[in-house]
């Protein structure tokens, strides 16, 4: 008996052994992969899915069964390749395969998150016409959004008196929870969701609010009519900001891709998205969210990915830079996308801070609470709390704060970092400790509204250090916040955001990023009612500014419907300006300093110009090709991508020869030449004369230095040379401009000298 008892405890042990390394083992447990192959080329759909098949079953030793449910999402439409469940022994596997260009894992990707348009001068409330050109036609102009989803019985986005649905569309409404085919109308003609890559990645307990492309949480809905919002006639966010408002582009067709959900957006649902609204006839993609910086290579990286074939098939892809906002940090970096930054307008929301030395402050908020009466105001550090320091309770960290001393007073508290969320968590903190009301000191992101749960405001570290003074100084400090009203003009505006990610390019220093900037500050737009039973909504971020140049992009293509994705883009950068509404240069960051390219590219979005920029700089997809070649990929793997006989025969010297409407060159020794091609939009016979800001310690010349078109679509090349006269240790930005008397076609110069380890230029 004794020795049946032990062989059944080695039995269990060796069972709960096999158990255990089959849990902790990375080569057996499996993860969800994108196995990226380039272009279909003219392989039929179901032929591709036949294939993804049997590389699947290969892979699984012949077994049919675990192939098809290792498969997740077959890409068949753009462009080729699949998503699947595979072990990290597989996925080296499969990379190994012949036609497979990457395999990277299933990574999240974050959303970076109206009187803007009036700020734009765009007049009108349905039209938004642009003096001097009709853009009736952007009723055919459709637009896929790939975010949270939609609200599609918001005011926003009315169908009334809407022409029947274009009949090149050919993507359909997908029923789920609260929505239904004939939740779509003739403005929302239609909308998918995507969740497969969602619940690979997250905990199976994750409840996931709308099954369905109903928007749960407001981000898309709030894009999406920032974009092409109907007028809705009395627009407000509690009484605040009311009035008209609408999208750029109002009478433009809305199609949704919901593949971002309560933690983010992950890759196989992204690619699963591109590769539906490229089979479905979107005119344009617009992306308010991206990785994290450092961005990845362009081809182990969904948005890449999707967007370059996207681009291929003539769509504009429009997306955010992100909201890092340290030098470097910028995303979605490929040069055939459009990627913006975010500045203000000259609206604002402000509450009074009234001290007792009747000294009076405004700060930032959206707190319609408000003080009746004076009360005693204290440092946070005064306020101490458990195991915390003065030091740490200053930032009014939860449970930092000494309820005893916090009871009725008002608190200065400080913030560091642009996180939303964390600051309206002060003022929660702040509420349940017994505090009345709240001075944030917060000079990185001062200008972001937010809707504190009691009367408190955002002000800069000089503010702040004033009120601090007054505080130090005085037996019995006292303070009163009002209520959160509406103030227009009271800075300089536009001016970028500090929060907005910059320059430069982190995987390709050559091109430029951002290419742009627009209004992605306290933002008035649609909402979903599911959160807070709220309508409309005021948001900040890059993800605001993105969808401001998607309608501009939807009101261009509406006039010119054969412009290419590439001239589209050059019509933007080239006619946006550098100065603001006091024609002063725009600034950026907290101190106010002159913006440079990498904080707002070429500059702010400037609609009144955008349809007739005289010159563009164009570029085909054989350029980006080239492009590919100059960064490093080889005529295998192009060839690949693009799905013909691509070879890297003509490839660029540099990255920097792309034809783009803006030149970098980052590494300039003594002298550097490149060529640009511009093709003349404008009136048949114009001429052209080269302006020329060079950057500091930097030779600029042109040549010719004079452009003369006999016809409509005429190419002329010209040349720019660059020479080192009074090196720099750090970048340096100058323009060239083409000017005649009707336009300014200008391009941002940014040039950094290289040097050698003894410090010498070479």
């Amino acid at each position: 008996m004794g020795s049946l008892r032990k062989t059944r405890k080695r039995v269990l042990l060796c069972l709960f052994l096999l158990v255990f390394l089959a849990v902790i083992s990375p080569s057996v447990s499996s993860k969800l992969y994108v196995v990226y192959m380039g272009s279909k080329g003219s392989d039929e759909p179901d032929e591709i899915l036949r294939a993804n098949h049997q590389m699947l079953t290969a892979i699984h030793k012949g077994s049919v069964e675990q192939a098809r449910s290792s498969h997740v999402y077959s890409y068949r439409h753009g462009f080729r390749g699949f998503a699947a469940k595979l072990t990290e022994e597989q996925a080296s596997e499969v990379a190994k395969m012949p036609g497979v260009i990457s395999v990277f894992p299933n990574r999240r990707r974050t959303l970076h998150t109206t009187h803007s348009w009036d700020f734009m001068g765009l007049i009108g409330e349905e039209t938004m016409e642009i003096p001097g050109f009709s853009t009736k036609d952007q009723v055919n102009v459709i637009i896929g959004f790939i975010d949270t989803g939609i609200w599609p019985e918001s005011p926003s986005f009315s169908d009334a008196n809407m022409p029947p649905v274009p009949a090149r569309w050919k993507g359909h409404c997908q029923s789920g929870e609260a929505f239904n085919s004939s939740t779509c109308n003739r403005k929302v003609i239609g909308a998918r969701y995507y969740l497969n890559g969602y619940e690979a990645e997250e905990e199976s307990g994750e409840t996931v609010s709308f099954k369905s492309p109903r928007d749960s949480s407001g981000h898309g809905s709030h894009t999406a009519s920032t974009a092409a919002g109907r007028y809705v006639n009395n627009m407000n966010y509690k009484g605040l900001a009311s009035g008209g408002a609408r999208g750029g582009a109002p009478m433009a067709r809305i199609a949704v891709y919901k593949t971002c959900w309560s933690s983010g957006c992950y890759d196989v649902d992204l690619l699963a998205a591109f590769d539906d609204a490229i089979r479905d006839g979107v005119h344009v993609v617009s992306l308010s969210l991206g990785p994290d910086a450092p961005q990845g290579d362009y081809f182990n990286d969904a948005i890449s990915v999707g967007s370059f074939h996207a681009v291929s098939h003539g769509i504009v892809v429009v997306a955010s830079v992100g909201n890092e906002g340290s030098p470097g940090s910028a995303t979605n970096l490929a040069p055939w996308m459009i990627t913006v930054a975010a500045s203000s307008t000259d609206r604002e929301f402000m509450s009074d801070i009234i001290l007792g030395n009747r000294a009076h402050f405004l700060g930032e908020s959206l707190s319609l609470l408000k003080m009746n009466a004076s009360t005693k105001i204290i440092s946070a550090s005064e306020a101490y709390g458990g195991y915390f320091t003065p030091y740490q309770s200053s930032y009014c960290l939860d449970s930092s704060l000494n309820s005893t001393k916090v009871s009725g007073n008002v608190l200065v508290c400080r913030h560091v970092g642009s996180s939303t969320e964390s600051k309206l968590a002060k003022s929660v903190v702040v509420k349940q400790a017994g505090g009345v009301g709240m001075v944030l000191i917060d000079e990185t992101d001062r200008d972001v509204a937010i809707p504190f749960v009691i009367p408190a405001a955002i002000v800069g570290r000089n503010i702040g250090y004033n009120i601090l003074t007054y505080i130090n100084n005085t037996s019995n400090p006292t303070s009163m916040i009002l209520s959160a009203k509406t103030v227009l003009g009271s800075q300089d505006a536009p001016r970028v955001a500090p929060f907005s990610s910059k320059g430069p390019n982190a995987l390709t220093p050559e091109i430029l990023k951002p290419d742009v900037t627009a209004p992605g500050l306290n933002i008035l737009a649609a909402w979903s009612p599911a959160i807070n039973e709220m309508n409309f909504n005021i948001l900040s971020g890059t993800s605001m500014a993105c969808p401001h140049v998607t309608g501009i992009v939807a009101l261009i293509k509406a006039v010119h419907p054969s412009w290419s994705p590439s001239a589209i883009k050059s019509a933007i950068m080239t006619t946006a300006t550098l100065l603001d509404k006091h024609r002063k240069p725009i600034t950026a960051g907290p101190d106010g300093r002159k913006a440079n390219a990498f904080d707002l590219g070429s500059g702010f979005l400037n609609p009144t110009k955008v349809l007739d920029p005289g010159l563009i700089y164009d570029a085909a997809p054989t350029d980006y090709k080239a492009f590919l070649c100059s960064i490093g990929y080889d005529e295998k793997t192009v060839h690949l991508i693009t799905g013909d006989n691509s070879t890297c025969n003509q490839s660029f010297p540099t990255a920097s020869d792309l034809n783009y409407p803006s030149i970098t060159v980052p590494n300039l020794k003594k002298t550097f030449s490149i060529t640009r091609t511009v093709t003349n939009v404008g009136r048949p016979r114009s001429v052209y004369k080269s302006v020329v800001f060079p950057p500091v310690g930097i030779n600029v010349t042109v040549i010719p230095n004079r452009l003369i078109f006999n016809r409509y679509g005429q190419k002329i090349d010209f040349t720019i040379n660059f020479k080192v006269t009074a090196p720099s240790q750090n970048y340096v930005f100058g323009s060239l401009s083409w000017r005649n008397k009707k336009s300014w076609v200008t391009t941002p110069l940014v040039v950094r000298v290289t040097r050698s380890r003894s410090g010498l230029m070479i």
